[in-house]
């Protein structure tokens, strides 16, 4: 199955179950400075978001170092916040899956510098050196650079971030890659043990019903678009960037309610709806196709949905990794994304809630955490359902119907 390794890789996490703490960083629409690491409550609560896991059986979570604030001179690095974090994670028995570039750089770059690449590649010898220093035996996994896919797009095409483009996300995308593989050959070589977890949105774009052979033709590139990035890393495109199949290890995908759209006009398919659009691609076939064209074990590395229907949404992501997993897919995992809840990146008094833990907002100091129960008791419903197909030596069970679990 895995041609290009010597030997099939071994699931480094140490829970299937696993939480993500927006990280970003970035410069938003209107050019400010956003910190969601203090601005969710995150840090200042370390210890206690970290406890409050232990009743789902969480053990690995999603953190972010924020470039930008790492560093804020070049070559010169500030580690404090980050060797707080790890500390807490070390306390509470936690495992802490590192992403160096969440959508922030440093005030001074942007994936059109000329020294973008090697300032990210020189941060990324300085995270080993750092984090070796404090954890030199554990198993470090690292994503260099968080959806570059949709980076790309929202800095490139829509002015939505760093450099504030129009037409050039090719190029934003083939500078963020530069930077990615150039990092990733840093990582190896300071330490050929680390871990490399990809990041991507998983999407499905397809034609109004009716559209004509060059629309589906459109639509389908649209699709298959979504893996330049990975196909830049793999060095099966773009290869003068130094890509290569060796930097393909273990393969993360993002999955949204809003990940499957109508190219032309622009609508978004209900993944909810009764009857279900014909157009709409089940998750579980997206996560085949995607193991099928890299061969690499995956991991669904953010997945969440807002309001009332966070239940429904953990209800149907379970039965669609159930049924990815059946059908042979090494899929090792699964991030709650975000797990406490986060604002908008440009209007941050607009509050998602697709938290497992609703904030409550205080006056002063950060934000309180509210459990929603309904999606609790569906998380560990659908941790049961999962745990027992895990615990099948084969997965050879048929899938679930649809509304249920049937556990």
């Amino acid at each position: 199955m895995y041609q290009d390794l010597k030997k099939a890789p071994q699931n480094p996490f140490q829970s299937f179950w696993m939480g993500g703490y927006e990280c970003t960083d970035q410069l938003n629409a209107f050019g400010h400075r956003v910190d969601f690491l203090h601005l969710t409550g995150h840090f200042q609560k370390l210890d206690e978001d970290y406890q409050a896991l232990s009743p789902f059986g969480i053990r690995t979570v999603r953190e972010g170092i924020r470039w930008s604030q790492v560093e804020r001179t070049p070559y010169h690095y500030d580690w404090s916040t980050v060797a707080s974090m790890l500390a807490t994670g070390q306390r509470h028995g936690v495992q802490q899956v590192w992403d160096l570039c969440h959508f922030g750089y440093p005030d001074d770059l942007t994936p059109l510098h000329p020294m973008f690449a090697r300032r990210f590649a020189a941060l990324c010898r300085a995270f080993v050196e750092f984090y070796r220093s404090h954890r030199p035996d554990d198993v470090l996994i690292v994503t260099p650079i968080n959806e570059v896919s949709f980076m790309s797009w929202l800095g490139g095409d829509v002015r939505g971030t760093s450099p504030y483009c129009v037409g050039q996300g090719w190029e934003v995308k083939r500078g963020l890659m530069r930077a990615y593989i150039e990092g990733t050959a840093a990582l190896r070589e300071m330490d050929p043990s680390i871990r490399i977890l990809t990041t991507e949105p998983l999407i499905n774009v397809v034609p109004r019903l009716d559209a004509n052979r060059a629309e589906r033709n459109r639509t389908k590139e649209f699709t298959i678009n979504q893996f330049q990035s990975v196909d830049m890393l793999a060095g099966r495109l773009c290869p003068e960037l130094g890509g290569s199949p060796d930097f393909l290890d273990i393969l993360g995908f993002n999955f949204y309610y809003d990940n499957q759209w109508q190219l032309e006009p622009h609508q978004t398919l209900g993944w909810n709806d009764s009857p279900l659009d014909p157009r709409w691609k089940p998750l579980s076939a997206l996560l085949k196709m995607a193991h099928q064209r890299y061969q690499r074990p995956v991991v669904l590395t953010e997945t969440s949905h807002p309001g009332i229907d966070r239940p429904l949404w953990m209800q149907h992501i379970a039965r669609e990794c159930a049924i990815a997993l059946r059908q042979g897919v090494p899929l090792w995992g699964v991030c709650l994304y975000p797990i406490i809840d986060r604002p908008d990146w440009d209007f941050q008094d607009n509050w998602h809630q697709s938290g497992l833990w609703d904030a409550e907002l205080l006056p002063d100091g950060p934000p309180q955490r509210v459990l929603y129960e309904p999606y609790a008791e569906e998380l560990l419903r659908a941790q049961a359902y999962i745990a027992e197909v895990l615990a099948s030596a084969t997965y050879a069970q048929p899938p679930q119907p649809t509304m249920a679990y049937n556990i």
